[in-house]
């Protein structure tokens, strides 16, 4: 398969809007959430899901019909109901509307997410996911991996067997809709999990794994590019998403973490003959996905002063 602009997207920051301060994952400290409530939060998450409206148009007029949304929408969600704030009938009829759009919106969600974990950890990941779901339902999208939220499985608690058996068990306790979107994906480290590992999880539960070029790069286990490709493929029910980015260190700055993510891309993807779509998690977002696809984008003067830095 030959990628198209279509099936090319890119993750949660739009540098060129972000240059004119629109941005969707406005924030603030917790003491200041303390001191100002569900008033600011309100604010926050009304300014931020407007302007994913205006980066979700932004993508389709440049031909990206898909994109990761941030999990920073709503600042502290944990610590309300989203039906609770001022704004809700605004930002609910903003994320209606952003679900009308034709493009495919999916989420990652942080790593601090364990669903195999125990006790408040696992409480406070549920709560999380339950939210980045809700969203989806919110824009009116039908639950399904179409619109993923991918998770990692986290630490091996000293037992990779004993750990992917209680994420299974866990996965029950998710609602029907966060089971039909959540996928999982393979590690960058030797001592988490490959591709392979994952194999058995979705075998037990049905959770799509998602495939990362880079990660397999750095902890292949014993398949190659190919059959760890191929082995994620086949745990889809639909078009899959996979992620892909070049290393840092190999490209840019030797100096680097090995796991460290380039700025640009530099090298074409391998689909195998297959149909799927990418997220480039490139730091130049959108930027590097438009050179990658032949155009010369016009960049922002911050990005411009950023390169002479690093230069």
């Amino acid at each position: 398969m030959t990628l198209t602009p279509s099936n090319m997207g890119y993750a949660c920051i739009n540098l060129s809007l972000q240059a004119r301060n629109i941005t969707s994952n406005r924030g603030m400290i917790k003491k200041t959430f303390a001191e100002k409530g569900l008033a600011y939060a309100s604010e926050l998450a009304l300014k931020n899901v407007r302007d994913l409206l205006t980066i979700v148009d932004w993508n389709i007029e440049h031909g990206f019909r898909l994109f990761r949304v941030s999990s920073d929408l709503f600042p502290w969600a944990s610590e309300y109901r989203m039906a609770d704030l001022p704004d809700f009938v605004t930002i609910r009829a903003t994320l209606e509307e952003i679900g009308s759009r034709p493009i495919r919106l999916t989420m990652h969600p942080g790593p601090f997410n364990h669903l195999a974990g125990e006790g408040k950890v696992l409480d406070n990941t549920i709560k999380d996911l339950e939210y980045q779901s809700e969203l989806f339902d919110l824009m009116g999208l039908k639950p399904s991996h179409w619109n993923k939220i991918n998770i990692h499985v986290g630490g091996t608690y000293g037992d990779k067997k004993a750990t992917l058996a209680r994420f299974a068990q866990n996965f029950r306790f998710l609602s029907e809709n966060l089971r039909a979107r959540l996928t999982v994906e393979n590690d960058d480290r030797p001592s988490l999990y490959t591709v392979a590992d994952l194999v058995g999880l979705h075998q037990a539960i049905g959770i799509p794994i998602v495939f990362d070029y880079f990660h397999h790069s750095l902890n292949p286990g014993h398949q190659t590019e190919e059959e760890a490709f191929l082995t994620a493929y086949a745990t889809w029910d639909v078009r899959p998403v996979f992620h892909y980015s070049d290393s840092r260190q190999a490209h840019e700055d030797p100096r680097a973490r090995r796991e460290a993510h380039a700025d640009w891309l530099y090298s074409s993807v391998n689909t195998y003959g297959k149909d799927v779509d990418i997220v480039f998690e490139s730091k130049m977002k959108e930027l590097s996905v438009l050179r990658l696809r032949g155009e010369e984008p016009e960049l922002p003067p911050a990005v411009q002063k950023l390169m002479k830095q690093q230069a």
